[in-house]
């Protein structure tokens, strides 16, 4: 599909997500959000409690550290125990320092004695921030998040991962979301190839994809057509019906 619009990726941090321990489903969420708004997401990685890993990879997928994409997202890694290392590796990616953030300490220090919770130093680990980051609100359970270069980083827990999506993004760039159109048929993808190849070749600013399903003992094919111009998609739709004579 050709797009001018803003790109994005994910990465996903933490061992158990590599170990089938917990489902992840933050970066399935946070697509259906950047598709909302226009942004473009071009790739999901999944990397364990590895620092070096982790830095790496920000640099090949943050273009403001000469990586792939306009903006990073990442989901995992900012707790208070020891295998809480994302903000040390950003802070490695970036070349930075990093310490506790006093705005950050406070709003966490103000909640947990709202609350009765006692401030420990394992809790305040939580406040450690990359020199030179802005802090991204929590609204769940106020530890936040941070924001360096086009990196955003975010907590791994489902309910706080969302508020801090939520808080973020008013502040990004925005483009065309994509629109689609979806035809089930009653024929097995090898029957179908030939008009569905047929159409992307007339019209190859689309993405045109194919989806098998099985129904009882039947199989079928979900074609799905996507792109930014919604005139485009149902033309498109139109031919690949006529093609399979529908």
């Amino acid at each position: 599909m050709q797009s001018d619009n803003p790109t994005a990726a994910i990465l996903v941090i933490g061992d158990e997500i590599l170990s089938g321990r917990t489902r992840e489903g933050n970066a399935h969420y946070l697509s259906q959000v950047l598709n909302s708004i226009g942004v473009d997401l071009r790739e999901v990685r999944i990397v364990g409690d590895d620092h070096d890993q982790i830095s790496a990879s920000i640099r090949a997928l943050d273009k403001s550290l000469g990586g792939a994409w306009d903006m990073l997202f990442t989901s995992g890694g900012i707790g208070p125990t020891h295998d809480d290392i994302t903000a040390d590796a950003v802070a490695a990616a970036f070349g930075v320092g990093i310490e506790i953030n006093e705005e950050a300490r406070r709003v966490m220090v103000e909640r947990w004695q709202a609350r009765g919770v006692e401030v420990t130093g394992n809790r305040l680990r939580m406040a450690r921030i990359p020199l030179g980051a802005a802090l991204i609100p929590n609204a769940h359970s106020a530890a936040p998040g941070f924001h360096i270069g086009n990196t955003y980083v975010m907590a791994g827990v489902p309910e706080v991962f969302r508020a801090m999506v939520e808080a973020v993004v008013p502040q990004l760039p925005t483009g065309r979301p994509s629109v689609s159109e979806a035809l089930e048929v009653l024929r097995p993808e090898s029957d179908v190839a030939d008009e569905l190849r047929a159409v992307a070749d007339d019209f190859p600013d689309l993405s045109l994809g194919s989806y098998p399903f099985q129904r009882g003992q039947r199989y079928g094919t979900s074609l799905v057509i996507r792109g930014l111009d919604g005139k485009r998609v149902t033309d498109a739709m139109t031919a690949l019906r006529e093609r399979l004579a529908l």
